[in-house]
C-alpha cells in the first residue's frame, strides 16, 4: 500500500465495501491477529449483549425481547466501535459506515449466535434476574465462548483480505 495518510482519497482503487483494491486474495494471518481482531468485536458484542440483557431482564421482557434486543445493542455498538476507529483515520461517515459493516457483520453475526444460543440453552438463565450468579456466569461463559468460536471465522475472513482485514487497511 502507498504511504497516503487517508486512503479514503483512493476513490477508483477502492472495492464498493471501501477495501482497497491492492490486498491481496489470501494472506498469512496469526492467531494473534485473529484474537485481537475478534477482542475488538467482542468488546463491541458485549457491551450491547449485556446492556440488552439487562434492559431486557430489569424490564421484564420475554426472553425472545430480551434476545433481540441484546442482538441489535450488539451490532450497533460493534459498528460503533469500528466506525469510531476509522472516523479517526480520516473516511468520511459513509465510507466508514462501508467498513464497519464489511468488517464486522459476520464476526457480530456468528457472537450473537454462540452466545445468545447459549443464553438460551442455560436452564433459566435468562429468567434468573440481574442479582442472581447464574445469569451473570451464564452471560460471562456465553461471551467466552462466542470468542473462542470466532477467532478462526476471524482469522479465515482475514486471510481472504476480509473482515477486520479491511479495518486495517485504512490504520497506517
Amino acid at each position: 500500500m502507498s504511504d497516503h495518510t487517508h486512503p479514503h482519497a483512493h476513490g477508483a482503487s477502492e472495492l464498493p465495501t471501501g477495501r482497497p483494491t491492492g490486498l491481496p486474495t489470501t494472506s498469512v494471518v496469526s492467531w494473534q491477529q485473529a484474537m485481537a481482531a475478534t477482542l475488538h468485536c467482542l468488546t463491541g458484542c458485549a457491551i450491547g449483549e449485556v446492556l440488552g440483557m439487562v434492559v431486557g431482564t430489569a424490564f421484564g421482557l420475554h426472553n425472545l425481547g430480551t434476545v433481540v434486543l441484546s442482538v441489535v445493542l450488539a451490532f450497533v455498538f460493534g459498528y460503533g466501535l469500528t466506525m469510531r476507529s476509522v472516523l479517526g483515520s480520516g473516511l468520511p461517515v459513509r465510507a466508514a459506515l462501508g467498513v464497519a459493516l464489511a468488517a464486522d457483520t459476520v464476526s457480530i453475526a456468528v457472537m450473537e449466535l454462540v452466545d445468545n444460543g447459549f443464553m438460551l440453552v442455560v436452564p433459566g438463565a435468562l429468567d434468573a434476574g440481574l442479582a442472581t450468579t447464574l445469569f451473570w456466569l451464564s452471560l460471562a461463559a456465553s461471551l467466552a465462548l462466542a470468542f473462542v468460536i470466532t477467532v478462526p471465522v476471524n482469522r479465515w475472513l482475514m486471510a481472504r483480505g476480509r473482515g477486520h482485514a479491511v479495518v486495517h487497511a485504512h490504520h497506517h
